[in-house]
């Protein structure tokens, strides 16, 4: 069943020692919004967890029936495909533009879910995803640590000492996400009730597998949805409806733990309305709801 009603999500994650999303142009820092001290990660982070997710746990993987678009694959001689080659990939000149844009559709997830640029042929057809989301931002401010290491080899043969390794971690953020979708866009990509269900579990599953070395201590602490009954209606911003209460004594920068805090909810409940359906997807042991139930 294509998705016919507008939804809102609210995803609530932590990190502890890591970099939750480096930026390249600066050393690979955590972005930190220099005037407020707020941690910033980009939804394309969020996108890349997710398809992550649904490509290495839940078969999307280009064999059979189901893929994802947006990766990296290589050409025949080694290299990397570009937009055209990938697309490519899924039918031959000799079927029609429309047949193979339809395959793409069909198989790609992530195309259904946010959409894309599809080069086909001399044109380019853009479709514009139903799920959009804003630019996470912790609920709080943050420090950043400077840490230095030895590396395990020297820079070069016969050199008579290691190289240096350096790199920049949050000690804490507790990272607020929201995110829109779209019911009229749906109809266009074709995204299904199972594409939703796949959505929320790639939100809260891709982030708990965050294991490599940067990405270690990433933990979701909470996942609600808005469901409305009224067409195009929506809240909006639903991460400025909440608000993080600290355990006295303790600074922003000084948090440390979920259990340090508390996010209290009053502000979010009072803007439901009786044609909107608030439903807790997943919610973590540690953390702690003020004025929900």
């Amino acid at each position: 069943m294509i998705v016919n009603k507008r939804r809102e999500i609210l995803f609530l994650y932590d990190v502890k020692d890591a970099n939750p999303n480096g930026d390249p142009s600066d050393e690979n820092k955590p972005r930190i919004d220099e005037e407020t001290g707020i941690n910033i990660v980009t939804d394309v982070r969020l996108k890349r967890t997710i398809r992550d997710y649904l490509f290495n746990y839940k078969g999307y993987n280009g064999e059979g029936d189901k893929d994802i678009f947006i990766r990296q694959t290589v050409t025949e001689k080694g290299g990397l495909n570009d937009g055209k080659g990938r697309a490519a990939m899924f039918g031959d000149k000799s079927k029609s533009k429309e047949d193979r844009l339809d395959n793409i559709i069909n198989k790609c997830i992530d195309i259904r879910l946010f959409g894309g640029v599809i080069p086909l042929d001399k044109d380019s057809i853009t479709f514009t995803g139903p799920v959009q989301f804003k630019m996470g931002r912790s609920m709080h401010r943050v420090e950043m640590k400077h840490i230095k290491g030895t590396g395990a080899f020297a820079s070069k043969p016969d050199a008579k000492q290691q190289t240096f390794r350096e790199e920049y971690i949050l000690p804490y953020s507790l990272i607020a996400f929201y995110g829109i979708i779209n019911e009229n866009a749906a109809q266009q990509t074709k995204m299904t009730e199972e594409d939703y269900a796949l959505l929320l579990e790639s939100i809260w599953d891709g982030t708990k597998n965050l294991i490599t070395r940067s990405k270690m201590e990433h933990n979701p602490r909470l996942l609600l949805t808005i469901e409305h009954d009224k067409p195009e209606y929506f809240i909006g911003e639903l991460d400025r409806h909440i608000k993080l209460d600290i355990k006295d004594g303790i600074r922003d920068e000084q948090i440390r733990d979920i259990e340090e805090i508390a996010i209290d909810m009053s502000t979010l409940k009072a803007k439901l309305s009786d044609n909107s359906k608030a439903v807790i997807y997943k919610k973590d042991d540690r953390l702690n709801l003020l004025n929900w139930d």
